[in-house]
């Protein structure tokens, strides 16, 4: 898989993540996919607000990812070439929480989810 590939990939996958916090911060009632099914339904107001800081975590770690396969931010790359093992270590944690969850279903939605953004930041942060 290329450096530009692999952005690519990063970058879509955060987004369809992003989608999703932004929708539960807005009441859609998909708890039972996100922090271990222990908020079946909507969000209560702290969770929404913490779905909304996860969706602008998640974009900013894709922003890093872009500007170190230089789609955007030039003048950021020294940072990013740092900041993408970041992401990455970020990203196995995710993982190794997703495989850990004891919802079967968030797992078995975000651990797929949660590797490809593994696997695609590795081959960024070794570009």
């Amino acid at each position: 898989m290329t450096t530009l590939i692999a952005a690519y990939v990063f970058a879509l996958t955060t987004a369809v993540s992003v989608l999703f916090q932004i929708a539960l911060a807005l009441g859609a009632p998909w708890g039972y996919l996100a922090m271990g099914g222990r908020f079946p339904g909507k969000f209560p107001p702290a969770m929404r607000v913490a779905a909304l800081a996860q969706a602008v975590v998640l974009a900013l770690l894709a922003v890093i990812v872009a500007t170190k396969a230089r789609l955007v931010l030039a003048g950021f790359y020294a940072f990013s070439e740092a900041a993408t093992w970041g992401v990455f270590a970020i990203s196995v944690l995710s993982l190794t929480m997703n495989l850990a969850t004891p919802s079967s279903r968030e797992r078995n939605l975000w651990a797929p989810v949660a590797l490809v953004l593994a696997l695609s930041s590795l081959v960024v942060a070794l570009a």
